[in-house]
């Protein structure tokens, strides 16, 4: 399949999606949206792609929202929220889909970019990368999950911060305060990024997918409900046929041969 926004590949377990409109520092256009959602389905479907990395490219990962494309557009009260909706469900298409997806970020991740990250399981930043939330500085707020997500990932106080004055912060900062999971030279992000994903990918499939739901469940969750479901992901797993296996080979002091069942 053909796509106008974005480039995809895959190789060796790994789905690799480039947001690809340089010229709007990938802006997140409506068509951008709608291929995005287009290859995540594609991606479900095979069995082959075990990891996912969402980048830009070197220059830039996202400048946010196209608001060129917006800005001429008109709307109610009522439909505005049905539209947030529509863009929630996406965003959270993303954070929950059942394959582990790393953002590797370059440049500019600001705005819908920064919110675009943020529902990625890890983040990988090049020494350039700069993140922010600058909605308040045009008159709105990040409505596509960076007033939810943000604070749960970098804490309430930092948060806050970033929201209300719509300042960057760079890679270091984003490291510093938990936003990042590591700080790399741009010539190394895609390298980093693949060299994260091998190693989730030579673990067997089923408790990193089911690692991924007691995780973004549990968040959801007050304390006793997520350990319960904690228990619940425990016992799904105690008779796989990968954690008799796993069990198996450490006995044996062997490498385990796993099968994703």
């Amino acid at each position: 399949m053909t796509y106008e926004t974005l480039l995809y590949e895959k190789a060796d377990g790994i789905g690799l999606v480039t947001l690809n409109r340089p010229e709007r520092l990938n802006a997140l256009s409506y068509k951008m949206r709608e291929e995005l959602a287009a290859v995540f389905d594609v991606m479900e479907k095979d069995d082959e792609v075990k990891v996912v990395i969402l980048t830009g490219g070197p220059k830039a990962f996202s400048a946010g929202a196209d608001i060129k494309e917006r800005s001429t557009q008109t709307t109610t009260q009522p439909a505005y929220y049905f539209i947030q909706q529509k863009t929630h469900q996406f965003f959270t298409r993303i954070e929950n889909f059942e394959k582990v997806v790393i953002a590797a970020v370059s440049g500019v991740a600001v705005g819908g970019g920064c919110e675009l990250s943020l529902v990625c399981d890890l983040r990988i930043a090049s020494e350039t990368a700069r993140f922010g939330v600058p909605e308040v500085k045009i008159g709105v707020i990040p409505a596509a999950g960076g007033t939810q997500r943000l604070p749960r990932i970098i804490g309430v106080t930092k948060a806050k911060e970033l929201l209300y004055t719509g300042d960057f912060i760079d890679a270091q900062e984003a490291y510093r305060v938990g936003l990042v999971n590591r700080v790399v030279p741009v010539e190394e992000l895609l390298d980093a990024a693949k060299a994260m994903a091998g190693k989730l990918i030579a673990n067997p499939p089923l408790p990193v997918k089911f690692l991924k739901r007691a995780v973004n469940t549990g968040m959801q969750l007050d304390l006793a409900s997520a350990l319960d479901y904690e228990s619940y992901i425990a016992a799904m797993l105690a008779c796989s046929e990968d954690r008799i296996e796993g069990f198996k080979a450490f006995v044996e002091k062997r490498k385990p041969v796993f099968k994703g069942c």
